[in-house]
């Protein structure tokens, strides 16, 4: 293999040449208290850190980054810590998935106007990890993933308890009057025990899945708990091997490739992921050139079962145990030849290399394929005359009884009105009601929140029900569960076909079917789309209006329509004078 000289390095452009500029670039890293040595000969790694005091998932990285720059270090590079935009699902309203592109910019033009000729990627919680990964696909610079972690199994009254999960299964006995507010306060203090992420195979759990199994991260570092002592090992090995790959020129577009897609679709499917992955799949492979569709997502899907017996699809079982069982490359073994021996990781070798000496230690936490969780893939793409584009369902993770279902719609324009509803024991509606929220999607949200997953009506609940068919253009937690149909494309806001279903319309699902529709004569859909009135825009001005100027639909992974690989030509680097 070619190895790249000093010369042939994009930090050499600043700091190498003997004139004024340069020289300026030199004496101000001198006043840091750098040393000449420090940089010459040295590749430049950027450190994008999404650390703050507002991101439980990520507490850890004020330390992790050492780590990394210790490994940077020992490898003969130069590391630069740059503080990136901290998404934390528990606290950004009105959702994250508003900013994820704006992370993604952000790291773009952070490794573009940077000197730097390779970076770490630290993230983990839910939008950090695609919003990270896409802008550094679209930098083109080499990259490693730095995973945050699972957090460690949440425990009250010698039960475990899983983040989101069972805070959403309580909820609802605490509103069916079946647990007390002491307890729930012990649930509160006991469900989320240390720092890292959420130990469900919820999002944040999913997406370092996929990135791993896209090859962006070292083999078996998503699996690792974030208070493991092997997170800090790994950290380091982060740090020396975004130097190698400096050296070797190991770039994203290597990597990720058509192979590399479907493995990590593979992957993904057999995890039981979060809903959210289909639409962070489809803009991470998109920045990479790789057209992936939803039907490509379906068609994975229905040939690769749930082998991961983790909450929400599992009912016992955590990421700890997950770990504890052989991780996720445990789970790539027990796949076999569903995974494309032609992709390669960061580590420059096959991601399938190694894997028949893999040990799984619990095949009852990672199931082979004679005995899954699931017979087909965590996901289901829905197409009909109510989501022409698709919309998503989760078939493992809810009551079989209404994988095919027809009932009447309860439609919510608002969440307040949806709440509205949800709250009164005595609301008029049955078991086969199909409870809708619209207005909730990409632009009317804005920016799709976690809402889809409605919970569970007072007015069923005190009949002793616990599930019901849900309908949304909205999105949910990777940690929730129940028969709820999210992303609903187009969405009801831009004048999608949910924005003309009426109270009392029947709605027919069927997931084996793959369909979804509203019983409604095309005739009255026609007088009722001719008599729809576009909403009047949220914002008229800064990040927001900008953002429903330029989101794409679910369908599309709801990146910005000038961000994709195929708008426009190369952007220029940066100009040293």
């Amino acid at each position: 293999m070619t190895r790249k000289t000093y010369d042939q390095l994009r930090s050499a452009r600043w700091f190498a040449p003997d004139d004024q500029r340069s020289s300026g670039h030199r004496s101000r890293t001198l006043q840091m208290g750098y040393d000449a040595q420090d940089w010459e000969g040295r590749p430049v790694i950027a450190i994008i850190n999404t650390w703050s005091d507002a991101q439980p998932c990520h507490t850890h990285f004020k330390d992790r980054v050492e780590w990394v720059k210790r490994g940077v270090l020992q490898a003969g590079g130069f590391p630069l810590e740059l503080p990136a935009l901290s998404l934390s699902e528990s606290y950004v309203k009105p959702t994250t998935m508003l900013y994820r592109n704006m992370l993604a910019m952000e790291t773009e033009e952070l490794l573009r106007s940077h000197p730097v000729d390779g970076a770490v990627l630290m993230g983990g919680c839910d939008k950090t990890t695609p919003a990270l990964v896409m802008g550094a696909i679209s930098m083109g610079l080499p990259f490693v993933f730095l995973p945050a972690g699972p957090m460690l199994r949440g425990n009250y009254a010698g039960k475990y308890l899983g983040s989101g999960t069972d805070m959403f299964k309580y909820w609802d006995e605490r509103r069916a009057g079946n647990v007390t507010r002491e307890e729930w306060q012990g649930m509160e203090a006991g469900i989320a025990r240390s720092y890292g992420h959420c130990m469900t195979m919820g999002t944040a759990s999913t997406m370092t899945a996929i990135a791993e199994a896209m090859g962006l991260i070292l083999p078996g570092a998503s699996s690792i708990p974030a208070a493991d002592a092997n997170h800090q090992r790994m950290s380091t090995q982060c740090g020396r091997r975004a130097v190698e790959m400096v050296w070797e020129d190991l770039t994203p577009d290597r990597i990720i490739t058509p192979a590399a897609v479907t493995n990590a679709v593979t992957v993904a499917m057999a995890t039981g992921c979060s809903t959210n992955a289909i639409i962070h799949l489809i803009a991470m492979a998109r920045r990479a050139g790789v057209p992936l569709t939803l039907e490509d997502l379906d068609r994975i899907g229905r040939s690769t079962p749930v082998l991961a017996n983790i909450r929400p699809s599992g009912t016992l079982y955590l990421m700890e145990d997950f770990y504890y069982a052989g991780g996720l490359r445990a789970l790539m073994k027990q796949l076999g030849d569903k995974l494309d021996p032609a992709a390669i990781t960061v580590t420059g070798k096959p991601l399938t290399e190694g894997l028949e000496a893999v040990p799984i230690w619990n095949d009852d936490v990672i199931r082979p394929l004679s005995n899954p969780v699931y017979h087909e893939g965590s996901l289901a793409v829905l197409k009909g005359n109510l989501a022409p584009s698709g919309a998503v369902i989760k078939p493992a993770a809810c009551d079989p009884r209404f994988h095919r279902h027809t009932g009447p719609a309860l439609v919510a324009d608002s969440y307040p009105a949806l709440k509205a509803i949800i709250d009164d024991p005595d609301y008029p509606m049955t078991p086969d009601t199909v409870l809708v929220l619209r207005n909730a999607g990409p632009q009317g949200g804005p920016g799709m929140p976690e809402w889809g997953m409605i919970p569970m009506p007072k007015a069923l609940l005190k009949l002793g029900l616990r599930d019901m068919v849900r309908l949304s253009d909205a999105r949910m937690s990777g940690t929730s569960f129940g028969a709820c149909v999210l992303h609903v494309s187009p969405e009801s806001w831009i004048g999608g076909p949910l924005a003309l279903l009426r109270n009392g319309d029947l709605v027919e699902l069927d997931v084996p079917a793959r369909s979804l529709n509203m019983l409604v004569p095309e005739a009255e859909l026609a007088a009722r789309r001719a008599a729809w009135v576009a909403p009047v825009a949220k914002y008229e001005r800064g990040y927001g209006f900008m953002f429903n100027k330029h989101i794409e639909q679910a369908d599309k992974g709801c990146d910005f329509d000038f961000l994709r690989s195929d708008f426009g030509g190369p952007v220029d680097e940066p100009v040293i004078h």
